[in-house]
Parts: C-alpha cells; sequence; structure tokens
C-alpha cells in the first residue's frame, strides 16, 4: 500500500504538470508537435484524477496507522501545491481575464492615446478599434459591429492581430483562451472542447479539426490614423478591472519589450524581427520591416496578383492592396498615387469615394511566427 500511495502521488503530480506544460510557453514545449498530447491529456483529465487520486486516498488510509505517517503526510504538500498551481494559476484564462465590462466611446471621449495602436474594423457604416495595448492582455474580445458578431484576438508571443466571425457551421459559439502551441495562443470552443489557433482561426485537434472560422478584414493602424480615416468610430476604452495589466508605456508596441517571449529583435530576418506577411491563394510572402520603414511603398507580385505594401508617415500604419493595371504606384505624405489617382490609406480615391483600392489582407508579425505557420513562404528582396 505505500507503493500504491507514493506512486500515485508521484504520477498525479506528473500528471498536473504536463497537462499544462504542453500547453503553455515552457521551456521546450511550444518547439515540439505535442498538440496531440496535450488533448489527449486534457480530454481525459478527469480519469486521471480520479484513478490517481484514489490510489492516493486509499494508500493513505491503509497505511494511517503504520510508522513514519509524517512522511506520507509532507509528501502530499508538493502534490497539492502541483494541483493548485496548475488549475488555479498557471492556466491560460486565469492568468488572461476577458473584460469584465467593453467600453467604448466616440472621439470626443476617448482616453486613449492617439499615438497607441489599435486593430480596426469596419462593417455596414460603423468603425471600431480596439487598441493593441488590450488586446495583448485580454487575448479577445468579443463584440459586434454593423450587426455582425466578431471575436477580435491578438497574441503578443507572435505578434499577430486576427478578427473572425465566431461561427460555427454558421452557429454562434463561445471560446475561452486555452494555452498556445507553438508560441501561438489558442481557444476552446465551448460546444465541442475543439482548439482553434489565433493566427488562422482553424480547429488543429479535436472534433473540429480543419475547420475553420471567417475571418473578418481588420487593419492595424495608430489610433490617430484610423481616426483620420473614420472619424466616427468608436474606440475600446481600458478595462477597469484589468488595467494594472496593461502597457501604459507602449513598450511591447515599440518594441522595446524586454520580456524573451514579448521583446523585438530590432536586426533583419531574426526569429523577433517584425515581417509583414502576405498570403494569396496558395503562395505567401514576408516583406521585413526595415526595408519597408526606408522604402515606404513596395510594389510586388505575389502569383498573378500585383500588390502594393504601404507605411505611413508615423511609421506604424500600414496596408497592402492590389495594384490596378499593375501600375507601379507611388506615396507622397499618406497619398497614394496610382493610375494618375489619388487613394488614402484605406484605398479610397480623394476625388470620387466609389473608387476604392482592393485590399489584400497583411499582417505585422515576428518572424518566427509567420515562418512557422507559412513554412513555405517567400521573403521580399528587392530585384
Amino acid at each position: 500500500m505505500k507503493t500504491i500511495f507514493y506512486l500515485s502521488v508521484l504520477f498525479l503530480t506528473a500528471f498536473e504538470i504536463f497537462n499544462v506544460y504542453f500547453i503553455m510557453p515552457m521551456p521546450g514545449s511550444q518547439e515540439m508537435d505535442s498538440i496531440g498530447i496535450a488533448y489527449f491529456l486534457y480530454t481525459y483529465r478527469w480519469l486521471f484524477r480520479i484513478l490517481l487520486g484514489a490510489g492516493v486516498v486509499i494508500g493513505f488510509v491503509k497505511t494511517w496507522n503504520g510508522p513514519r505517517k509524517w512522511v506520507r503526510m509532507i509528501t502530499l504538500i508538493p502534490m497539492l501545491a502541483a494541483v493548485y498551481l496548475f488549475n488555479f494559476v498557471m492556466v491560460a484564462d486565469k492568468m488572461f481575464l476577458q473584460p469584465a465590462e467593453l467600453i467604448l466611446k466616440n472621439a470626443a471621449e476617448n482616453e486613449v492615446p492617439l499615438d497607441r495602436i489599435v486593430l480596426g474594423i469596419v462593417h455596414d457604416g460603423e468603425a471600431k478599434a480596439y487598441p493593441i495595448e488590450y488586446l495583448a492582455y485580454h487575448h479577445q474580445v468579443q463584440d459586434v459591429v454593423g450587426g455582425r458578431s466578431v471575436i477580435v484576438t491578438y497574441c503578443s508571443v507572435c505578434r499577430t492581430g486576427r478578427v473572425f466571425e465566431p461561427l460555427v457551421d454558421g452557429k454562434p459559439e463561445q471560446f475561452r483562451l486555452v494555452g498556445m502551441d507553438h508560441f501561438n495562443a489558442m481557444f476552446e470552443d465551448e460546444t465541442t472542447g475543439s482548439w482553434w489557433r489565433q493566427v488562422s482561426g482553424e480547429a488543429i485537434t479535436g472534433s473540429l479539426k480543419g475547420s475553420k472560422l471567417p475571418e473578418f478584414p481588420s487593419v492595424q493602424m495608430t489610433l490617430q490614423q484610423w481616426l483620420q480615416l473614420y472619424p466616427n468610430s468608436l474606440i475600446m476604452q481600458p478595462d477597469p478591472a484589468s488595467v494594472s495589466n496593461y502597457d501604459p508605456e507602449a513598450r511591447y508596441e515599440k518594441g522595446l519589450s524586454q520580456s524573451s517571449l514579448t521583446g523585438t529583435d530590432p536586426a533583419s530576418w531574426q526569429k523577433k524581427s517584425w515581417v509583414v506577411g502576405i498570403a494569396l491563394e496558395t503562395e505567401s510572402k514576408a516583406y521585413d520591416w526595415n526595408d519597408l520603414e526606408q522604402k515606404r511603398i513596395i510594389n510586388d507580385q505575389i502569383g498573378e496578383t500585383a500588390i502594393m505594401l504601404v507605411l505611413s508617415e508615423d511609421l506604424q500604419s500600414f496596408a497592402a492592396f492590389q495594384r490596378p493595371d499593375k501600375e507601379i504606384a507611388t506615396i507622397q505624405g499618406d497619398t497614394i498615387f496610382v493610375c494618375n489617382r489619388k487613394y488614402n490609406l484605406a484605398g479610397v480615391n480623394y476625388e470620387d469615394n466609389t473608387d476604392v483600392l482592393k485590399r489584400v489582407p497583411a499582417y505585422q508579425e515576428f518572424w518566427h511566427s509567420w515562418q512557422t505557420f507559412h513554412p513555405a513562404t517567400g521573403r521580399y528582396a528587392e530585384n
């Protein structure tokens, strides 16, 4: 019985650790393809706990009157500590809470500094902006824009902002942050418990594996630039219950974070360097952020599609569009010139607002992230 007790304590402690290890950024955990093991442990977690817990209880009771029972009592301490730590402390949705209150204000009432970076979305005449400062902590914010439900997501370890419609098989779904895989945040749906990758909106394990959430178009800009384009936009304000978890100095946004997970490498093409990634059909390409800062506009072609990648004078707001008739585009200030016409950074013609450039989805993220999830990606290099 002593053997059963000690083995049960050992294996239950190990189980609680590994149940979290594979889906949190611990040494070595994110470099391996372990999602299958992680999901198996998580799915059958209560079976493991009941069996091993029974071994602990039975072994402890049966040996209660035996010698050195104080040793067995002390042995329980690290096990109970592991149970508490890996169920109530080092759990993704306990570490990063959803907003207790989603507050949005117009430009006149807004309290967010204008130089902060936001993810902006527009639908049916309604525009909304979500500061990265808040998204980086919450990881997801569920909202409605122009009558359509959206889930605005962000992973600070990949530097990836994505917006999706929270629809599975056409039905509304709720999600919670469950952990990460290959350094990218994962969400669990409430109905089936499948795990979804933040960077792509794809279910990577569970009964819905292979399904994808519809992506909702978004752009990344400074709030000042966004409000110039959409002056009637609503802006997400800080959640009063989460203020202490935000980054008021914008160190992360500016690439000044010292964290090994969220810090930026100022050099080009290093794991933590910034790139802008564009994926069209079966081809994808990455553009070095340092190069984009110098040029402010890059004319290129991905497959059969001629594109332009443009950067605002603030050197933070960017967008990508298709080039009409494959003409070369230029930029002066924040005005795009192409085909003898002038467009703003929303792609709208200054003289004819019905003439709109076709937007190309483009994402700023760490090079290691884009390369991991687009392994066949090309790298832009000027000919």
